[in-house]
C-alpha cells in the first residue's frame, strides 16, 4: 500500500513538471498574438463547457449611496438555512438582547433546494489592495452574496425562486425587526479616520406612547388618524404626484413634550428615528447624502430648528461682522473669527428646503420629517409653510385633560376630591407637563401609605400651582410697571424733544423778525 501511494505521488510530480515545462515552452516560443488568441478562445470554450450560472448581489448600489434591499432580504432569508447547514456562523443580537439571528460567515457556502432544483449560496467580501490603519475594520470592504445554479434551471431561478427569496426575507425582517435610533456626526473616528457609514445607531427603546402622552384626547385622536392615513397613503400620494412624505412642526415652550411626541409617533407607526444634528453637517451635499441613506418607514427629526443653524437672515449679519473683523490685521479676535468661520456648517436655507421637498426628497418613501422649536416666530416662513411642514402641532402648557393622563400614569387614579381645585388652577396658571409630572412622582413603594402619598402629591401640586400663579402675577405686575415706566420715559423724551423743537422754532422766528426790522443787538 505504501509503495502504491509513493508511486502515485511520483507520477503526480512528474505530471506537474511536464505541465510546467510545456507552459514555459508555450510562453517562450509562441507569438504573443497567438497566445492571446488561444487564451481567449480557450476561455470561451471553458465557459461553454461550464454548466453553472453565477449571480452577484452587492450590499450597496449606486456607488455605495444606498444599501440594497435585495441584499438585506437575502441575508434574512439565509439566516435559517445557515443555522442548520453552515459550519461557520455570525451572530447578531435582536429583540431586546433576548434572541440571536445567525448568518453564514464570509467565504462560506450553503445549499438550498426549491421545487426540486438545487442551488448554492455563498457570502463573500473583498477589501482594497492598499490597506490603511483604521479603528473601523472593514470600513472600505465590499460585501456581496453569490448565487450559483445550473444553467438549465435559469427560468425557475430568475422567474420564481428569487421572488420567493425576497418575499420570505422581508417577512423574516418584519418578525425580527428591532427599531433603531440613528444619529449623524458619528462618522468621524479616532485619529481623524472617517467611517464609510454616515449614520450610527442604537436600539430605540423609548417607552412613550400616545396613551401616556399628556395631551387633550381629542387632539391625540386627530394626530393618530393623520398618521394612519399617511402610512396607508402610498397609492394616494402616487395619484396626486407627490413624494410619499409628510412634515410635522412641533412648537411650544420647553418641557411641553415635543421629544416625547416624536417617540410616541415612532412607537405608534413602528418606524425608525433619525436624529439629524444640522450643526455637524458640512454642506448641502452631505445633507443630501444623509437623506439618501435613510430608510423607508422612518421619522427624520431636527430638534430645536431655530437653534441649529442661522437660517433667517442672522447669518448675513454674522458674515458681515466677520468681514469687518478680517480688516483688523494682527488682531487675535479676528483670527478666532476666521477659525470659527472655517468650522461653521455651510448648510443653507435653500439646501434645507431641497432636503425637505426637493427632487432628492423623493428618493425613497414613507418618511416623516419633524421639526421642533421653542420659538416658532423665529423661523423663516418658507421653511414652515404648508407642503413642507404639513401639520403644525402646538405643544402647550398642561391643562386639566392632560393632567388627568398624568394622574393616571403616575398615581393610577381617575378621580379625586382635589381634582376640582387642580383643574381651576391649571386653567389660570401656565405650568408645563414636565413640571406637573415632577410633583406627581411617588416617593415611596409602600402600598400601605399609597393613598396618603397620592393625596400628598396632589397637595404638593396645588401648592406648586399657587406659587407659580403668584410668581406669574408678580411678574405681570413688574412687567406692567416696567412698561409704564418705559412709556413715561418715552413720553417725557418726546415732550422734551418737542420743547426743544419749539424753542428752536421760536429762536428762528425771533432772528427773522430782528433781521426784517434791521435791528442789531
Amino acid at each position: 500500500m505504501m509503495m502504491m501511494k509513493g508511486e502515485q505521488w511520483s507520477n503526480l510530480g512528474s505530471t506537474m513538471a511536464a505541465i510546467m515545462f510545456a507552459y514555459a515552452m508555450f510562453r517562450q516560443y509562441f507569438p504573443p498574438q497567438l497566445q492571446d488568441y488561444i487564451f481567449r478562445y480557450g476561455k470561451k470554450l471553458s465557459n461553454f463547457m461550464y454548466p453553472y450560472v453565477h449571480v452577484t448581489f452587492d450590499e450597496f448600489i449606486g456607488e455605495r449611496m444606498k444599501k440594497s434591499e435585495a441584499f438585506s432580504a437575502i441575508q434574512n432569508y439565509l439566516s435559517d438555512k445557515s443555522s442548520s447547514n453552515a459550519k461557520r456562523l455570525k451572530a447578531d443580537v435582536v429583540k431586546d438582547s433576548q434572541s440571536l439571528v445567525l448568518s453564514m460567515d464570509y467565504n462560506e457556502e450553503i445549499t438550498d433546494e426549491f421545487n426540486g432544483v438545487k442551488l448554492w449560496w455563498s457570502a463573500n467580501r473583498t477589501t482594497p489592495k492598499t490597506q490603511q490603519f483604521s479603528f473601523y475594520p472593514g470600513a472600505d470592504e465590499k460585501r456581496f452574496y453569490t448565487l450559483k445554479f445550473h444553467k438549465r434551471d435559469r427560468q425557475v431561478i430568475t422567474g420564481i425562486y428569487l421572488s420567493h427569496v425576497l418575499k420570505q426575507g422581508k417577512a423574516i425582517a418584519a418578525d425580527n425587526r428591532q427599531r433603531k435610533l440613528y444619529s449623524n456626526g458619528g462618522g468621524q473616528g479616532w485619529l481623524g479616520h472617517r467611517s464609510s457609514s454616515t449614520w450610527t445607531h442604537v436600539a430605540f427603546e423609548h417607552p412613550a406612547t400616545f396613551d401616556t402622552l399628556a395631551m387633550d384626547e381629542k387632539k391625540k385622536r386627530e394626530i393618530k388618524k393623520d398618521l394612519v392615513k399617511f402610512s396607508n397613503g402610498k397609492a394616494y400620494y402616487a395619484k396626486i404626484g407627490k413624494a410619499w412624505k409628510r412634515g410635522y412642526l412641533l412648537y411650544g415652550p420647553p418641557g411641553t413634550g415635543k421629544s416625547t411626541m416624536v417617540a410616541a409617533m415612532a412607537n405608534f407607526l413602528n418606524y425608525d428615528v433619525y436624529d439629524l444634528e444640522l450643526t455637524t453637517v458640512k454642506n448641502n451635499v452631505e445633507l443630501r447624502r444623509l437623506l439618501i441613506e435613510t430608510s423607508n418607514k422612518s421619522i427624520i427629526v431636527i430638534e430645536d430648528i431655530d437653534c441649529s443653524l442661522d437660517l433667517t437672515g442672522q447669518r448675513e449679519e454674522k458674515k458681515k461682522k466677520k468681514k469687518d473683523d478680517k480688516n483688523e490685521e494682527g488682531d487675535p479676535i479676528s483670527a478666532m473669527s476666521k477659525n470659527e468661520e472655517r468650522k461653521e456648517s455651510e448648510v443653507t436655507l435653500s439646501g434645507l428646503l431641497n432636503f425637505i421637498d426637493g427632487i432628492w426628497s423623493a428618493c425613497g418613501g414613507e418618511r416623516i420629517i419633524v421639526f421642533t422649536t421653542n420659538h416658532v416666530e423665529k423661523l423663516d416662513p418658507a421653511l414652515i409653510r404648508r407642503g413642507r411642514m404639513d401639520k403644525h402641532i402646538e405643544m402647550s402648557y398642561c391643562r386639566f385633560e392632560a393632567f388627568k393622563v398624568l394622574a393616571k400614569n403616575y398615581l393610577d387614579i381617575d378621580s379625586h376630591p382635589l381634582f376640582g381645585e387642580i383643574g381651576n388652577l391649571l386653567e389660570e396658571t401656565d405650568m408645563t407637563p414636565a413640571d406637573v409630572a415632577e410633583n406627581l412622582m411617588l416617593k415611596s413603594d409602600d402600598d400601605d401609605d399609597e393613598e396618603e402619598e397620592v393625596e400628598t402629591c396632589l397637595k404638593n401640586l396645588i401648592e406648586a400651582l399657587k406659587t407659580a400663579k403668584e410668581e406669574a402675577s408678580k411678574k405681570a405686575e413688574e412687567d406692567a410697571r416696567l412698561k409704564a415706566e418705559k412709556e413715561q420715559k418715552e413720553k417725557e423724551a418726546a415732550e422734551k424733544e418737542q420743547s426743544v423743537k419749539e424753542d428752536v422754532t421760536q429762536d428762528a422766528v425771533s432772528a427773522k423778525e430782528v433781521k426784517d426790522n434791521g435791528v442789531i443787538h
